[in-house]
């Protein structure tokens, strides 16, 4: 019976992240990128830079990282309302604390690119400093109180935004 119970938790627990996936990420990184390049005549813009599509394909690939170890390693989601039960500090975790913001500046960064779109540049300075401000000033404090000791010296270890070489500890 456990056997079935585990497989409905693991469905259910892919299910929530696809969900979120497509909320949040993809307003943020398709939704909105597509209300601003089409807000003149309701037509995208023809594509000036098809070199930068790796950089978006770079991007998805972090985020899908990232999802499948807050669901594997924290039994959770990125959602704050399904958050993950434990530290997270696998797979892009190790090397970053918040690789899933870098996920979608890296998708944002690359439309911009891909477009060479001056209005989608200034949306990705603005939800550059958006993270920065969301991450310092909520998620942070509210990570140290929920995980305690083990996020402290996970936090010792990992840099918040630029990405190194997993230290021992």
């Amino acid at each position: 019976m456990t056997a079935g119970r585990d497989a409905t938790a693991a469905v259910s627990l892919a299910l929530r992240n696809l969900a979120f996936a497509i909320v949040i990420p993809g307003a943020g990184g398709v939704y909105v990128p597509w209300l601003i390049l089409t807000r003149h005549d309701g037509r995208l813009p023809p594509v000036a830079a098809w070199y930068a599509a790796p950089v978006i394909i770079a991007g998805v690939c972090l985020y899908t990282l990232c999802a499948f170890e807050f669901g594997h390693t924290g039994r959770g989601t990125p959602g704050l309302w399904d958050a993950p039960r434990r530290v997270v500090a696998t797979g892009p975790y190790a090397y970053v604390r918040n690789p899933i913001y870098l996920a979608a500046l890296l998708i944002v960064s690359g439309e911009t690119w891909l477009i060479e779109s001056p209005s989608l540049l200034l949306y990705a300075a603005g939800l550059a400093a958006a993270f920065h401000l969301v991450i310092v000033g909520y998620e942070e404090p509210r990570l140290r109180a929920r995980f305690g000791e083990p996020y402290v010296a996970y936090c010792r270890l990992v840099s918040r935004w630029l990405p190194r070489r997993p230290r021992p500890g």
